[in-house]
């Protein structure tokens, strides 16, 4: 989508971490790996890890209630709310209407989950934008939260040490002085959604006793052959954004990506023509939160004055599905 002049910017934004911490370190105790194999195969050092009691809607509720104190919004302002995420604490209700009750969003708000994997923040922030332009809301709270720690295997060592637990917000409204999304650029192809997939818990394969056996309720990746493909994808959807928004590399003042590995990011911000000390990187403190992981990024990112008013930002995702996609936002 390519827009001369934004119709919706983000008006504030908020995170939450949860408070364990979990090492590399801690990690070569728990399964066949070592401290330096991670760093140097990831660059990831910590990760956050949820406590049992903790699901998504409570760790969403506080990032949120946290971007609505920034905005100085009521929450039962909100006219329409987002909710992101791969892990739901359960399949009914959608967590969005259980983070809705929790912050009291209660009124005049609508509230839907969407599905994206890791690049659901960035579909959610254009479902926003639409409701916005389209005059059908003023106020849309987007919210990301993700507990991948409950859907990854602990012994299998190459998916346990990339994975953390977070969630991050926006606030969507209608741009005022030039400020918004510039432009953005979506695309997935199912045929390679066996790369990164759940086998087990859904209609087609419910779960059972052989299943949970087979630990076929938990993440299965295909790391290799998603590094190559979300380096393409990403890269390329960076590209297409930025001719949309009638941009080069160079205009870009930061590029947050997507924080699954820093071999895909070095090499997203190489075929991006960015360079690294204009990439916005905090995989070595939270690992991959997947939908999570850009809301955290920008909010830090505002937080430590990376990004401020007239900034050109540029973010990029991918994730299971396949799915993968960009957004250009001047802040």
């Amino acid at each position: 989508m390519t827009a001369a002049q934004p119709t919706a910017r983000i008006a504030a934004t908020g995170r939450f971490l949860p408070d364990r911490v979990l090492t590399n370190k801690e990690l070569e105790q728990m399964v066949d790996t070592t401290e330096e194999w991670i760093l140097e195969r990831t660059g990831i050092v910590e990760r956050r890890i949820a406590p049992a009691e903790m699901g998504v809607t409570e760790m969403g509720a506080r990032a949120a209630q946290r971007a609505l104190a920034k905005a100085e919004i009521d929450a039962r302002d909100i006219d329409l709310l987002i909710v992101t995420t791969a892990t739901p604490d359960r399949w009914l209700p959608s967590t969005s209407c259980e983070i809705q009750a929790r912050i009291g969003a209660i009124g005049k708000s609508a509230a839907f989950d969407l599905h994206a994997a890791c690049t659901g923040f960035l579909y959610a922030l254009t479902m926003a934008e639409g409701h916005v332009a389209g005059g059908r809301a003023d106020t849309v709270l987007v919210v990301a939260a993700e507990k991948m720690t409950s859907i990854i295997d602990w012994d299998d060592r190459s998916t346990c040490i990339l994975f953390g637990d977070g969630a991050g917000a926006a606030i969507v409204q209608r741009s005022e002085n030039g400020e918004g999304i510039l432009a953005s650029h979506h695309r997935s192809d199912g045929n390679f959604a066996d790369l990164l997939e759940r086998p087990a818990g859904g209609a087609a394969n419910p779960l059972d006793a052989e299943a949970l056996r087979a630990k076929d309720h938990l993440m299965k990746m295909s790391g290799r052959e998603i590094f190559k493909l979300a380096v393409r994808r990403m890269a390329g959807a960076g590209r297409q954004v930025l001719r949309d928004a009638g941009l080069k590399g160079e205009d870009v003042d930061l590029l947050v990506p997507h924080q699954a590995n820093i071999r895909i990011i070095e090499s997203t911000a190489r075929y991006s023509r960015i360079p690294m000390e204009k990439v916005f990187v905090n995989l070595n403190r939270y690992g991959n939160m997947s939908s999570a992981s850009i809301p955290v990024a920008l909010d830090e990112a505002v937080e430590q004055g990376l990004v401020g008013p007239g900034s050109v930002v540029l973010t990029a995702a991918f994730g299971a599905g396949l799915t993968w996609g960009a957004m250009a936002l001047r802040w």
